[in-house]
């Protein structure tokens, strides 16, 4: 009875490492999320809604449920990047979308920065994204 006992603590044991050693295996590369522009264009005004995805480059997937933490929106492309104003995160939208109110004051190139982290992901999904704003 003894031996058996020892081969089933053995046999546990194995099981034991074998499914420690594999849960620290990331599902993916924190390089393979991107955001993406719905609509790359918007019209000058106040409250003018962008929406961006973020999506799994490998599986075409969009991914629901990140955590956005920064967000920035300047004209640093047009070399204002002084030019800033605010972001509010909107509610809403389909999985994956992410939906920022913000007024566009003038013509021109705007860059909207984020950050965030994807759930059961280490790293950061960083993205900086062009929009045009016109009359």
């Amino acid at each position: 009875m003894n031996r058996l006992n020892i081969a089933r603590a053995l046999r546990a044991a194995l099981l034991g490492f074998t499914l420690i050693g594999t849960a620290g295996i990331a599902r993916a590369d924190i390089k393979d999320y991107e955001f993406k522009l719905v609509e790359p264009t918007v019209t000058v005004g106040k409250d003018k809604v962008v929406t961006v995805q973020l999506v799994n480059k490998k599986t075409g997937k969009p991914v629901p449920d990140a955590v956005i933490f920064a967000t920035r929106l300047d004209m640093a492309p047009d070399g204002m990047a002084e030019m800033a104003t605010k972001t509010v995160r909107e509610p809403g939208g389909e999985p994956g979308s992410y939906r920022f109110r913000a007024a566009f004051g003038m013509e021109g190139r705007w860059l909207l920065s984020l950050g965030a982290k994807v759930q059961g992901e280490t790293g950061t999904v960083e993205a900086k994204l062009v929009i045009t704003a016109q009359k």
